[in-house]
Order: structure tokens, then C-alpha cells, then sequence
């Protein structure tokens, strides 16, 4: 029997509601009891140094939340030639109640954007369980003239969910990517994109989706 999906708005819960068929609206109830634990077994990349990334997991246990510290892409001016683009996988282990299993159903990034006058960028990300051929891809590009927040959201129809195995113990791989392009922008003024801000770390958010495995014989 599917779970409950209780995702932060309104119009995202609307979303996948409107996935489901007719007859499984009365199946919607609360996710399981029992707290889940999301450990980082590695983090690696250019945009998370070590001791720049945090994942907390909310009350509910209905999302877990990324928070990055020291995630910046930038090009122009005296930018080191590699600082264009930046990324950061994350390795975590996903321990869920015994006779659920999980998916997630979306993801909402967020944070601040420099771009120029001919200057472009785009916020990537994947999303995989270790040993599975099945990868999700989103891209979300943006355009200068830009100074201003930004925040892309990736969301997947319950139809197209990719759920962890049941009865196994997978690793959930998330990899994201910034990538800043100068363009026709002048080379000595700096574009720049990041996952974090001067009052604080912006935080990424991920929204889980739960069913019961099937009960064996």
C-alpha cells in the first residue's frame, strides 16, 4: 500500500496527487513512525570541502535537508580558470523503518546568482541508488543580466519514482554541479553562482515519498 507524501506547500502536494490515479487518493496517510537516519558515508567534490556540508533530517521524517557552506562557481576577473564549475557528491546511508522502503519525489535547491550582461550559468543534479543502472538527471540554466537569489525545484511524477530496494541496504548518490559561463560577458568583471550566502548557509531540500515492501510469504 503506498504511504503517505507530505511535501513543504501546497502546490507540491497538489503535484503529486494529481499523479495518482483516481482510486489511490484514499491511500494517502502519514509516513512511518519510526525516525530514519541519514549518515554522509563520503562527500566529495569541489563545491563541499570538508566540514562545509550538513544533513539533518526533519521531524516528520518526510524530507532531509543539505546544507551547504563554501558551494561557489565563478568565472572573469582574476577567477582561477577551474572555478567555473563546482560539484559535490554525496554518498549517504539511508536507514528506514523495517517493511518501508522510499523514494524522492522532489528537491528544492536554493541560492544567490552574480551573472553579467552576456554571462550564463546552470544548477545540475542527479540523483542514483548505489548499484542501480536507473539515474535521474535535472538541469536548471539561468541568464544575465542577474543579481538576485535564485531556487530551481526537480519533481518526479509518482509513475516515474525510482524506489529503494526493498530488504537491501543501498546508498543514495546525490550529485550536484554549478557552472558559470562568461559568454559575451567582459572578462574582467566576475559572474559568479553559489549555494550559500553572507547571513548564512542556504539550505537544499529533499522530499521523500514512502510505501510498504511487499509482505513476504
Amino acid at each position: 500500500m503506498a504511504r503517505g507524501l507530505l511535501l513543504s506547500g501546497a502546490a507540491l502536494a497538489a503535484l503529486v496527487a494529481a499523479a495518482l490515479p483516481a482510486e489511490a487518493d484514499s491511500a494517502f496517510d502519514d509516513p512511518p513512525p519510526d525516525k530514519i537516519v541519514i549518515k554522509v558515508a563520503t562527500v566529495n567534490g569541489s563545491g563541499c570541502p570538508q566540514g562545509t556540508t550538513a544533513v539533518a533530517v526533519s521531524e516528520d521524517n518526510t524530507a532531509f535537508t543539505v546544507t551547504y557552506s563554501d558551494y561557489l562557481a565563478q568565472v572573469g576577473g582574476g577567477s582561477d580558470p577551474t572555478a567555473f564549475r563546482k560539484n559535490c557528491q554525496l554518498n549517504l546511508v539511508v536507514h528506514v523503518p523495517q517493511g518501508f522502503t522510499y523514494a524522492i519525489a522532489s528537491a528544492d535547491y536554493r541560492g544567490f546568482a552574480s551573472l553579467q550582461s552576456g554571462a550564463s550559468a546552470m544548477q545540475r543534479a542527479s540523483y542514483y541508488f548505489q548499484g542501480s543502472s536507473q539515474t535521474a538527471y535535472r538541469n536548471h540554466p539561468f541568464s544575465g543580466p542577474l543579481n538576485d537569489n535564485w531556487q530551481a525545484t526537480d519533481s518526479t511524477d509518482w509513475a516515474q519514482l525510482v524506489w529503494a530496494p526493498c530488504g537491501v541496504q543501498r546508498n543514495f548518490n546525490i550529485n550536484t554541479e554549478l557552472r558559470v559561463t562568461a559568454g559575451s560577458s567582459s572578462p574582467d568583471k566576475v559572474s559568479f553562482m553559489t549555494m550559500d550566502s553572507t547571513d548564512g548557509d542556504i539550505s537544499t531540500v529533499y522530499h521523500m515519498a514512502w510505501k510498504e515492501c511487499p509482505k513476504k510469504p
